[in-house]
């Protein structure tokens, strides 16, 4: 998925989904790491665009909160 289109399904998103989007991505990246470390790779760019996924997710997060403190204050 491109990374526009991931960040368009995010903003879409409620806290609740983005933080279970956050869990299921890094428990992808622990088996990705495992993966690497016992056996050998297909493809070991894998672990980049999660690493980078789960960075999508957690600015998205972020920006929700953020909008929620300021709805509130």
């Amino acid at each position: 998925m491109k990374a526009k289109d991931y960040n368009a399904k995010l903003a879409k998103m409620t806290l609740d989904e983005l933080k279970k989007e956050e869990n299921e991505l890094k428990a992808q990246l622990f088996k990705l790491r495992f993966q690497q470390a016992t056996t050998a790779m297909e493809n070991p760019t894998q672990l980049k665009f999660v690493k980078r996924d789960i960075a999508r997710v957690k600015t998205a997060i972020k920006k929700l909160e953020i909008a929620q403190q300021a709805e509130n204050a």
